[in-house]
């Protein structure tokens, strides 16, 4: 169980540091797709810590105490 998190918890830092770097990237570009990709990653800032969230509960819920 602990390796899961792990793994996931690394995985989900990669993205977001990709997603942190590409949203810079993005602002300092200007071009017309700018503000599409912009939002694009901010939507995902908020939804991949929140599926490995789930990923992880379910995880949990799913093997008996």
């Amino acid at each position: 169980m602990d390796k899961l998190k792990r793994i996931a918890a690394l995985v989900g830092v990669i993205l977001l540091v990709c997603l942190y770097a590409g949203t810079l990237i993005f602002a300092l570009i200007g071009s017309e797709l700018t503000d599409m990709l912009f939002r694009a990653c901010i939507a995902g800032t908020i939804l991949i810590p929140t599926l490995i969230y789930l990923m992880i509960a379910a995880n949990n819920w799913r093997k008996p105490k």
